[in-house]
């Protein structure tokens, strides 16, 4: 039997970017003594989709026991799909885009609102805020083209996975502001999110912070 108070952690990266993003996440997780899985989503593959990508994250996680599913992001369009096909205890949003059921993810910008936002700085300052240069200069250099040659198909998304779900929103977040973030996650969530200081890249920016965050949402949940 699976030790209760030990889970794994499935980790889900943002749009075009790859795993490393939670290099520093992952130690500080595993030092509180939990598994970790960080996938590198099918992004080059034009013949990949959300449902691709989805396939990648179960296959990695396979046979782990107490799975927490955690998404940054974009990621956030794959985490439901992958709770939906896993046994997952607990589903996490990190400033990511929460779907509909069946929305296509080229759809969620203007039905979520986020295409209404005017941005005013630039989008290495939206995106890095408050991570130390040299950790956003690599970042960007692990950086790969994600295709998005399917993103207009209808999600393979066809409900809600009945699986607890926790939304942690970035008070810093220059990219998903907080004002749009709590009025997307009221409306599709149907609840008020919880909050950190950081910005869009809290993995990196305060990887600490947010490890210990994840790892109270596990002991939170009802035994």
């Amino acid at each position: 039997m699976a030790d209760s108070s030990t889970a794994t952690f499935v980790l889900i990266h943002g749009g075009g970017s790859t795993s490393w993003d939670w290099h520093l996440v992952a130690p500080v997780l595993k030092g509180l003594g939990h598994e970790v899985v960080a996938v590198d989503l099918p992004i080059e593959d034009p013949a990949n989709g959300v449902g691709e990508y989805a396939d990648a994250v179960v296959e990695a996680c396979a046979g782990r026991p107490n799975l927490v599913v955690v998404a940054h992001s974009w990621g956030g369009l794959v985490a439901p799909i992958v709770a939906s096909r896993i046994d997952a205890e607990l589903l996490v949003f990190v400033t990511a885009m929460v779907p509909l059921p069946g929305e296509a993810p080229n759809d969620w910008w203007a039905a979520s609102g986020f295409s209404d936002l005017e941005a005013s700085e630039s989008e290495e300052d939206q995106f890095y805020n408050g991570v130390p240069a040299a950790l956003a200069e690599e970042c960007t250099a692990r950086g790969r083209a994600q295709t998005g040659e399917r993103d207009g198909e209808p999600s393979p998304l066809k409900a809600w996975p009945d699986v607890p779900t926790r939304f942690l929103l970035c008070r810093d977040d220059r990219f998903f502001p907080p004002v749009f973030v709590r009025a997307m996650v009221n409306d599709r969530l149907g609840f008020v999110p919880d909050e950190i200081d950081g910005g869009h890249m809290i993995a990196l920016a305060r990887p600490r912070e947010l490890a210990e965050r994840l790892h109270r949402y596990w002991t939170e949940l009802p035994r």
